[in-house]
Formats: structure tokens, sequence, C-alpha cells
């Protein structure tokens, strides 16, 4: 082996245990012993610049090696920026948190907030910073990458708690008398297609299901609207899975065809039904589509039809949230939803160990937005609103007998 291989080689094997003194007085002593030139052989051979050899051999000649027990002399190396921007750590920080710590039109208000853009940002306030820099000062300032967290409802309802002991002594009720209760929601909409679907499921190792890199919506294969019906009671429930749009006649429609396969069946000595919603989306308070479509039903049913909303901001006490949608979700985690058929088979197949069952259902009717309501249609509502918030607790007689 050739002198410059074991020079290359003793370097390569003792670098990584030495410390920088201990690696600039290693190759000071190498380049010595080549004399003339050996200042820049070491450099090609090792890496290291002809400065820091340069300076370990002052070192060598000057006897101060041993003299202290520092790496570096005092006031070496690069200064961190801090120390000649003083301005820089609270710009950033603003940046970073503008409606509340700076100017809340900051420039990068509605941008994201990577090192890049920030650092950029930086720059053209006169501040000379990277990127990594700016990752270092804001690890520093006690920031960190993290993503969003679900947990403000809103503003709350000073009933709120009186509306939940309100909906819980009425469902109580309708218990004793054996009187069917269902939890009513739509669940969120979901885009047909190889789409990646969150979640994991086994496979083969290193054989992942491949799915498209992108989630645009097919105009073909469309979407799935699944707007669900839970029998708090018999702990069954029924999915709608529509394609059109939802509407407060698909809402309606989803609960009739859940008393006609499901429902008539499981209760046949039912003449009330309480049904427990959101305050918002299709079925909401509000809705006065929601109220003449619940008013049909009643008038084809036979039946005394009671609603109870929860209070605006608080859908994810609705028992329908946490008994049937997220087992649904927990079911079908980490599979493309590759057409309708697939997501009525996942729906379907749902179970649980305490015994839930589940039906689904496409209904491929096409539900028109837009539609109005005239004060004629509402005048001929037989409702009779609850003397604690009418609004949300409402009764829906039938109009007539049922003709069947």
């Amino acid at each position: 082996m050739d002198t410059e291989a074991v020079l290359h080689n003793i370097y390569d094997k003792f670098s990584p245990h030495l410390n920088e003194r201990q690696k600039r007085l290693l190759v000071a002593i190498e380049a010595e012993s080549y004399g003339r030139g050996g200042v820049t052989l070491v450099s090609q051979l090792t890496g290291v610049s002809r400065s820091t050899i340069n300076i370990g051999r002052d070192e060598l000649e000057k006897g101060t090696v041993f003299a202290t027990d520092r790496v570096r002399h005092i006031g070496a190396g690069r200064k961190k920026i801090q120390e000649y921007d003083s301005q820089l750590e609270s710009d950033l920080d603003a940046l970073v948190e503008p409606t509340s710590r700076g100017d809340p039109e900051s420039p990068l208000r509605w941008s994201c907030l990577s090192t890049r853009n920030l650092a950029k940002t930086l720059k053209e306030m006169g501040h000379q910073v990277s990127h990594t820099t700016v990752a270092k000062i804001l690890e520093k300032l006690g920031y960190s990458l993290q993503g969003a967290k679900k947990t403000i409802e809103g503003q709350s309802h000073e009933d709120r708690n009186a509306q939940f002991e309100f909906i819980n002594e009425f469902v109580k009720q309708f218990q004793e008398f054996e009187q069917p209760i269902i939890s009513i929601d739509c669940k969120k909409k979901e885009i047909i297609g190889n789409f990646k679907n969150n979640g994991q499921e086994w496979q083969p190792k290193g054989s992942p299901v491949e799915v498209n890199d992108h989630d645009f919506i097919d105009k073909e294969l469309g979407k799935a609207i699944p707007f669900g019906v839970y029998d708090i009671n018999n702990n069954s429930g029924w999915v709608n899975v529509g394609i059109d749009h939802e509407t407060s006649e698909f809402a309606v429609e989803s609960i009739r065809r859940w008393w006609k396969i499901m429902g008539q069946e499981a209760h046949p000595n039912a003449y009330f039904l309480l049904i427990t919603a959101d305050s918002g989306g299709s079925n909401g308070y509000r809705r006065k589509a929601w109220k003449v479509g619940i008013q049909d039903f009643s008038d084809e049913t036979g039946l005394i039809i009671s609603v109870c909303h929860f209070p605006p901001g608080t859908s994810k006490w609705n028992k329908i949230e946490h008994r049937l949608f997220s087992v649904i979700t927990q079911n079908w985690r980490g599979r493309p939803l590759i057409s309708l058929e697939t997501v009525v088979n996942l729906i379907g197949s749902t179970k649980t160990e305490t015994g839930l069952k589940v039906k689904c259902d496409i209904d491929t009717s096409l539900y028109p937005t837009g539609l109005k309501i005239s004060d004629e249609q509402m005048e001929q509502l037989r409702i009779h609103p609850n003397e604690f918030h009418g609004e949300w607790n409402y009764t829906i007689t039938p109009r007539k007998r049922p003709s069947n």
C-alpha cells in the first residue's frame, strides 16, 4: 500500500473518534511529515481545508497544543446570527404568531409557515438567514411541528346541559313504553375511486395497496353520501347511500327506508317515534323542508313523531357518531372505496362484539337543491313545539290516518 493510501486509511479510521482539535493536529503532523507540498496533499486526501491544517501546524510550532483543554481558541468559530442581529428572533416570532404577537396583516398571514417561506420573508425584511437556521431558532423559541387538534365545539349555549338532560329524560320515557328511538346523521361524503383511505390494514410486507396520487373526484364514479339511522333500543343501523345531494328530502327518505326495511319489523307495536338529530345540516331545526318531510312521513305511517335536536356545536354527543359511524370508519380503514358496491359491502359487513347489525343500500334517486317551501305548506303542519326550547323539541302528528 502506498504512502498516500496509508494516510487516507489512517484518517478515515481515526477521525470519527477525534474531536476538532485532535483532527487538526493529526493532519498537521501528517503534512509536516511530507515536507514541501504536504499541506496541499493532505488537504486533498482528507478533505480538511488548508487553513485548518496550517492552524494545526502553528499550534505545534508554538507549543500551545497542551496549554489548554479548549478545542477552539477563545472567540473562534462562527458567531450565532442572533449575536449580531438582535431583531431576528422577535421578527420570526411575530411571523409565526401574527395575530397574538405581531402584526395581524403579516405578509405570511395566509401562507404556509414552512421554514423556507419564513426565511424568504425574513430576508425581505433585511435579515440574512437560512431555512436551517430558522428551524433552529423556532425550536429554541419553543415551537414544534404540530397538526390541528379538534377540541373547540363552538360557542356553548347557556341551555346546553339542560337540553342534554331533556333529551335523556325523553329517551327514558320512550324506552319505558318500548317505543322506537333513532339517532340520525349524514356521514362525511366519500369520493368513489381508487383513492387513499385513511388508516392501515394488514398486507403482505412490502406490498401496500397502490392508489392514485391525487384525490380529484371522478365524474363517472361520483361520490357516496351515507345517511345513517341508528336504532338505539335494538343496537342496529341502517345506512342509505345517496349519489346526488344531501337535502332534507334525502334525510327523510333515509328514515322512510329504514322504517320499511328494518324499523317496522323491529317495532310492530310502535305508535310513537323519537328522532334525535344535530341542529344543523339537512335535518337542522331551521330547515322547513325537513319539517314538511317529517309531516309527510307521519301521515304515511300514522306515527306520532317527536324530534329533539342537540344544541349547536355538540354533534359528537349524538349516539350515531360513536355507535355506528366510528365503527364503519374502522371497518373500511385503509381500503380504497373503488365503487358504490364496495361502500355498501363494507358498511353492511360492519359488526361489533356488542352485537351491532348494519344494513345498507344505494339510493339512486335525485334530490335537487333549492326547492322552496311555501307559507301555506308550513301552515298545514301539525307541529307542536315543546315548552322547553320549542325550536329544538317538537312533535308532529298525522294529519290523517294512513290508507293502509
